[in-house]
């Protein structure tokens, strides 16, 4: 039998049970934990400020910025989550099966959730550029309350299922002391395969295509100083320069959201095991991460009410009366 020393160990006291740790030059520990500990905290102190914006300010209760707020949500949670990514970087579960489990379970809801978030965001994207004279009636705050909380709720019941046995039974799959580990049936692999990724990415391939397409008809036809340009999916009327832009940047952090997402499922989808060891999927799960870090920047960047009401917030003005009708926009 072979023997380790102790610090190799993730539990001495196990020694014939024990994992092995991750063993890293030190100066790598050292830069991992310190640029993943970054990104966690600006990820969650960003993201608030855009809960906080959305949810505070009355004039930002629009159904574009609702769906903003679900997504800030969903990217706030990331950045929490993260700390357990940080454990693992030795390679080594300190928490326990059962965390081990509802660590897992948080990444596939949210990952879900944030996928059918960006679908709504692209049906309401195509609506307003494709029938702007229908986009009020068809695309209300109700609506996107109900389409945002359907599809949170969706994302929890699915997973749940699909994570049944792991959850009835905590640290079944493990084989080893410090282990975190689950494992998903293939029928359970593929349909979470065609529900989180396939069909969502499809429809908001298709759609942003469309909207790409009108979009830059109607900017040739503002160029040219025509007041309406014929559409085939909408009637002779142009959508208003603000959805454009609105399209533009959301058209942004969707392709970015795309780019940081792809790879974890590109993973199922070359037909490797259907065991997810955490510790090896550490870099795919990071990028995801990280992605939920950039879209307040993007924010920042194409929206001018958010960084007023950054001021706002930093400086405590929003603690003053009737502060929530302020003109952010």
């Amino acid at each position: 039998m072979t023997s380790f020393d102790e610090d190799e160990l993730c539990f001495p006291q196990f020694l014939n049970s024990s994992c092995r740790k991750i063993i890293n030059p030190y100066i790598v520990s050292i830069i991992a934990y310190i640029t993943l500990s970054s990104i966690s905290v600006v990820t969650v102190f960003l993201n608030m400020l855009v809960i906080i914006s959305i949810s505070h300010f009355r004039q930002l209760h629009t159904p574009t910025n609702l769906l903003l707020l679900s997504l800030a949500v969903s990217d706030c949670i990331v950045g929490l989550i993260m700390v357990f990514q940080i454990i693992l970087l030795d390679g080594c579960w300190f928490l326990g099966d059962i965390m081990c489990v509802v660590y897992f379970a948080l990444d596939y809801i949210i990952t879900s959730a944030s996928i059918g978030t960006m679908v709504l965001i692209s049906v309401d994207r195509y609506v307003a550029i494709c029938d702007p004279l229908h986009y009020s009636t068809s695309i209300t705050v109700k609506r996107i309350n109900i389409c945002v909380c359907l599809c949170w709720m969706f994302s929890v019941l699915v997973h749940c299922l699909m994570l049944k046995d792991n959850l009835e039974k905590p640290g079944r799959y493990n084989t080893c002391v410090g282990q975190c580990v689950i494992v998903l049936d293939y029928v359970a692999g593929l349909v979470d395969l065609f529900l989180s990724f396939i069909i969502p990415v499809t429809i908001i391939v298709v759609l942003y295509m469309r909207v790409f397409v009108v979009a830059v008809s109607q900017a040739r036809a503002m160029r040219s100083h025509i007041t309406s340009v014929t559409i085939k999916c909408s009637t002779k009327v142009t959508a208003k320069k603000s959805e454009l832009k609105a399209a533009i940047t959301l058209g942004v952090v969707v392709v970015v959201f795309l780019i940081c997402v792809c790879p974890y499922f590109s993973v199922l989808l070359s037909g490797q095991d259907s065991m997810l060891d955490a510790s090896s999927s550490a870099f795919i799960i990071c990028l995801f991460y990280f992605n939920s870090c950039l879209n307040p920047v993007i924010y920042a960047l194409f929206y001018p009410w958010f960084r007023k009401s950054i001021k706002l917030i930093v400086t405590f003005k929003i603690l003053h009366a009737n502060s929530c009708d302020t003109n952010i926009v």
